[in-house]
């Protein structure tokens, strides 16, 4: 029976997870370059009053939100740095390569440690998708926020993104449907006592197959004043903006200086810091 099972998978062809590409999957089921490029940029230019020209994404993964800062203007210039040799590779042949000749020459990709890579001042510095997290302890967090703070030129700003709310604290899947396939969220562990919470995302297709533990992450949920606290200490003038809801209570996309926020089971919001 085993063989003929096998021999019958083999005619059918490949599952659609066995054809899939995570980082694709990934792309169309969590990031939104675009919005969160216009949030940067619209921030920037209403603080400083001029056009930000220069960023540097940290672990940048793909590239695609360099790629995205790129094409919003002829004097755009990127950084962008990740440790993940295989993962920079995939985001220069899929993201970069679409890219213009010209605009390729705009943006630096760098194989390098965030904490301690030294790069020339830029306007803005992003750390987003909770990417900082991965730093485990509250010293690494803030020598991170540190050598931020001197990668920026003097009218600098540090962009971050953080989650929470009482659902962030437990173990649960969060499913999400879109066009091929159901993205589904794992927070498979969480110690309350350092903190600490391992999460997975898996991809489930329309033919019944699956790509498990497509990502897999752990890291340190931080709350909202301790990062506030921890960018203080790094210098920063940290102001969180908060997601606004719209007629049914859920998440617009909206996000503003807030100085008091709902108790939401979930939440999402930036902090702009301010050198």
């Amino acid at each position: 029976m085993a063989s003929t099972n096998k021999k019958n998978k083999e005619l059918s062809g490949p599952t659609m997870a066995e054809l899939a590409d995570r980082h694709v999957c990934y792309e169309d089921s969590v990031q939104c370059v675009e919005s969160e490029i216009d949030f940067v940029d619209a921030t920037y230019k209403k603080l400083r009053k001029r056009n930000a020209i220069t960023l540097r994404e940290d672990f940048c993964g793909t590239t695609n939100t360099s790629c995205e800062w790129i094409r919003r203007r002829k004097t755009n210039t990127a950084l962008s740095i990740d440790l993940d040799e295989e993962v920079l590779e995939w985001g220069k042949k899929n993201k970069i390569s679409k890219l213009k000749p010209e605009q390729a020459k705009r943006l630096t990709v760098i194989n390098d440690n965030v904490i301690t890579v030294k790069t020339e001042p830029v306007d803005i510095v992003l750390a987003m998708n909770f990417s900082y997290w991965l730093l485990l302890e509250r010293e690494l967090t803030i020598d991170y926020f540190k050598s931020v703070y001197i990668a920026l030129v003097d009218d600098g700003i540090f962009f971050l993104d953080a989650y929470g709310g009482y659902e962030a604290f437990q173990e649960l899947k969060e499913k999400t449907k879109h066009k091929n396939f159901t993205y589904i969220w794992h927070q498979s562990r969480y110690n309350p006592i350092n903190g600490i919470a391992k999460n997975h995302i898996h991809f489930k297709f329309k033919d019944g197959s699956k790509m498990k533990n497509a990502f897999s992450y752990e890291w340190r949920v931080w709350t909202m004043p301790e990062i506030v606290n921890m960018l203080s200490e790094a210098g920063f003038k940290p102001t969180v903006y908060w997601e606004q809801a719209d007629e049914d209570g859920e998440g617009n996309g909206v996000f503003i200086p807030e100085t008091v926020g709902d108790a939401d089971a979930g939440w999402i919001a930036y902090i702009v810091a301010e050198k």
